[in-house]
């Protein structure tokens, strides 16, 4: 469980892990078929279970296969994934058995220490391609984080520090079923939302951090896409992120979202870009999957 950064072990979803050559491994993972945040929709998994999987692999590959020392920092430079909504359906009680194929390039070392890596993924369920992600990270130990982060890196004055927080946007909007799991909060600007960082949700703030954590983030890019696609019904089926700076507790980030031109798929895409104090922090081309309505 430690490997995975996460406290509690209901959320570690990683199960076994093995090196098959140098620089790759096999993992497998269980995605439960009942969670408290990763809902199905549309009777599919939802399809962010494949970025916390991912997350979670990152801290595993950097202690257990890298040697990286706990107390370090993992930093995401870059994320993108793609998932077949056909390989999500939910197929009985026992949830869904995931097995990534991962491969570790351009690693950078310092002083005997992995410093970088780029990941990539190639995720299957029962023998059928579910997924493919990339991601670029870096790792930085504790002194040269504090000296980077500056008074934001004590995370319990920059937890009091904290904004209140805004009243949610609607949950039919946004893909969520209860109010405390909405990131985002209206403005009287279609399209723009501010962040809700809600520090004692008890998924996205599994242990206390000093900013935003990436999958805050994430999870805020999905409900802002779904949202501005509403009130067609859509799954997000792919990404590609950039992380450009931290984002921080104690100022307003909003959020916006904006239509682009269909991918060569055919496939809905919007640009979700977040700011912070005048500054963009973070971008997300996000691909859409129109899901047909009930009848």
């Amino acid at each position: 469980m430690s490997y995975t950064h996460k406290t509690n072990p209901a959320e570690v979803l990683l199960v076994s892990w093995c090196r098959t050559g140098d620089d790759t491994f096999t993992v497998t993972a269980r995605w439960p078929r009942e969670h408290a945040f990763y809902l199905d929709r549309f009777g599919r998994h939802d399809p962010l279970f494949l970025t916390e999987t991912v997350r979670q692999t990152l801290p595993l590959l950097s202690h257990a296969a890298y040697d990286v020392p706990f107390g370090h920092q993992l930093l995401w430079k870059d994320f993108g994934w793609d998932i077949d909504p056909d390989a999500l359906w939910v197929d009985g009680d026992d949830g869904a058995d995931v097995v990534l194929h991962l491969t570790c390039s351009d690693v950078k070392y310092r002083k005997g220490r992995a410093t970088a890596v780029t990941l990539a993924v190639e995720a299957e369920r029962a023998g059928r391609r579910l997924a493919t992600a990339r991601t670029r990270f870096t790792i930085q130990d504790r002194a040269v984080y504090e000296r980077l982060r500056g008074r934001y890196a004590d995370i319990e004055s920059a937890n009091a520090r904290a904004l209140p927080l805004p009243p949610p946007s609607p949950t039919q909007q946004t893909g969520r079923d209860r109010f405390e799991d909405v990131v985002l909060s209206c403005t009287d600007v279609p399209h723009r939302w501010q962040l809700r960082t809600d520090t004692s949700h008890p998924v996205l703030f599994d242990h206390p951090v000093d900013h935003a954590p990436g999958m805050l983030l994430l999870e805020a890019a999905r409900q802002a896409a779904q949202a501005a696609a509403h009130p067609r019904q859509t799954l997000v089926v792919g990404m590609q992120c950039d992380f450009s700076r931290y984002a921080e507790l104690d100022a307003p980030c909003w959020f916006t979202a904006k239509s682009l031109p269909d991918d060569l798929d055919g496939r809905p895409r919007m640009l979700v870009t977040a700011e912070q104090n005048d500054e963009e922090i973070f971008t997300s081309v996000i691909a859409l999957h129109e899901v047909a309505p009930a009848r």
